[in-house]
């Protein structure tokens, strides 16, 4: 059973450092994409923004047919998905391609991200839980510090595209040695389509469009002739859809989303304050390489290696933090983790006009040591609050919070910087103050948001401490 539990930390693990080696990589290869594909600078974060899009539509649908079907399986076949994804994106002749190539990715990703805590819980008992998950944690951030690294080499010394073939050889193996290593059961096609046949399709449908009408609402923000009337009117729409999908999956023979996970106060306090945090970490993300690179002009190898500092103190940490998460009060420690992660946000509001390395490199370290003090000890309070049978779906929509955060965080920055630089396509270092004033109130905006995240978490301590109490 040992041996069991360490194959399956090993295989989720690996698919999980692949994953964030791609994520990484990708943020750091913009500008070169922007110039390669000829397009401007807002239009290439959508090279990122289509695959975290496509998971955060399809997390919840694969996290049910985890649950219904196998969460080994789905989990598998995401994999395979993810590889035929890489290499469509590695040989696209064109942004259409490039972006359809990154849909395809992100199924395969939604796959893997649904069902990996549901696999956890499944194995794993609530007393070592935390540390399992902070082991995955770990590849996660080697993944993360591996792809600006891998990333910037590969910028300095060949095309962008071997960023996403590197992942078919990588890939390919993960898969033979995750095939031995879990327990898959064979499925019929007939049986699948039988499984899933009565499953809530229009609340899958409404869920979807809403989505992509929300976010193909910040093109009409940052496009050359901006609509600020349209984007707000689409940004409603997407919203409200959005919001019916819910209201009519809750009513639905068959719903994706177990109403009793939507009315368990506690799951969605977690799952809400890891939605602000990936918001809040997603800035930094997306808007660093333009930054560096862009801004400041130092070169895509070097700025890959700045990157690296929050990615490798998460790695220090990340395993520090699940040690103390299944020995100290885990909500203190989301606590602590949050307000570390407010001062990062204070620190990149006064970043240098011009090079200055301390002044930039600190911020990026705070920046990881709060992730890795919050995300471990969260997850496992969120997967606590969930009965045995709902981790599948708990899981998954736990996941769909951490990349909608993600995704809107994305969104938010481009929309907001771009928003105060209008009628500019590229940016470049004769912008001066104009850029670094933008990019200051973006930061300014971030560090409310986890002002917000922290606040939440201090009340859902309290609220922790008084049902002990009572009890």
């Amino acid at each position: 059973m040992k041996t069991q539990r360490i194959q399956t930390v090993i295989v989720l693990g690996m698919f999980s450092f692949l994953t964030s080696l791609a994520g990484s990589s990708i943020n750091l290869a913009l500008p070169k994409i922007s110039t390669s594909l000829n397009i401007s600078n807002s239009l290439a974060t959508w090279v990122v923004q289509a695959g975290l899009i496509g998971t955060t539509v399809l997390l919840v649908l694969f996290g049910h047919f985890g649950d219904i079907l196998s969460k080994d399986y789905i989990f598998i076949n995401g994999g395979a998905i993810f590889i035929i994804g890489s290499l469509i994106n590695g040989i696209a002749p064109s942004f259409t391609i490039l972006i359809i190539g990154r849909v395809i990715q992100s199924v395969g990703i939604a796959m893997i991200m649904a069902n990996s805590m549901g696999i956890v819980s499944e194995k794993f008992t609530d007393q070592n839980r935390a540390e399992a998950l902070s082991a995955i944690s770990v590849f996660i951030s080697i993944g993360a510090i591996s792809g600006p690294a891998i990333g910037g080499f590969i910028l300095s010394i060949a095309s962008w595209r071997w960023i996403f073939l590197l992942n078919v050889p990588v890939g390919l193996g993960i898969l033979l040695f995750g095939c031995h290593a879990l327990p898959i059961p064979r499925e019929s096609w007939l049986a699948i389509k039988e499984k899933i046949r009565t499953a809530n399709w229009v609340g899958q449908g409404l869920f979807t469009v809403g989505i992509l009408i929300f976010f193909l609402s910040s093109m009409l923000f940052t496009s050359h002739t901006r609509h600020e009337l349209g984007g707000t009117i689409l940004l409603l729409v997407g919203v409200l859809i959005t919001v019916g999908s819910f209201i009519q999956d809750n009513r639905s023979k068959s719903p994706w989303i177990a109403p009793r996970i939507l009315r368990n106060q506690a799951f969605m306090v977690s799952v809400s304050v890891l939605f602000l945090v990936m918001l809040v970490n997603a800035v930094s993300n997306i808007l660093l390489p333009f930054y560096l690179q862009s801004f400041v002009g130092i070169s895509a190898f070097n700025s890959g290696l700045i990157m690296i500092v929050q990615s490798a103190t998460m790695l220090v940490i990340t395993p520090f933090a699940g040690y103390l998460a299944d020995r100290m009060d885990r909500n203190v420690l989301t606590c602590i983790g949050l307000l570390v992660l407010l001062i990062s946000q204070i620190g990149y509001v006064s970043y240098p006009q011009t090079i200055n390395y301390w002044r930039i490199l600190v911020p990026v370290m705070i920046n990881g040591l709060g992730m890795a003090l919050f995300l471990s000890p969260n997850n496992a309070i969120t997967m606590g609050t969930v009965e045995q049978q709902l981790s599948g779906i708990a899981g998954s929509f736990n996941s769909f919070a951490r990349t909608l955060g993600m995704t809107i965080g994305i969104s938010m920055a481009s929309v907001l910087l771009f928003a105060q630089l209008p009628g500019v396509n590229h940016i470049t270092p004769h912008l001066g103050v104009v850029f670094m004033q933008a990019f200051s109130h973006v930061f300014i905006f971030a560090a409310f948001l986890s002002l917000i995240a922290f606040i939440v978490a201090v009340s859902r301590l309290f609220v922790a401490r008084r049902h002990l109490k009572n009890n």
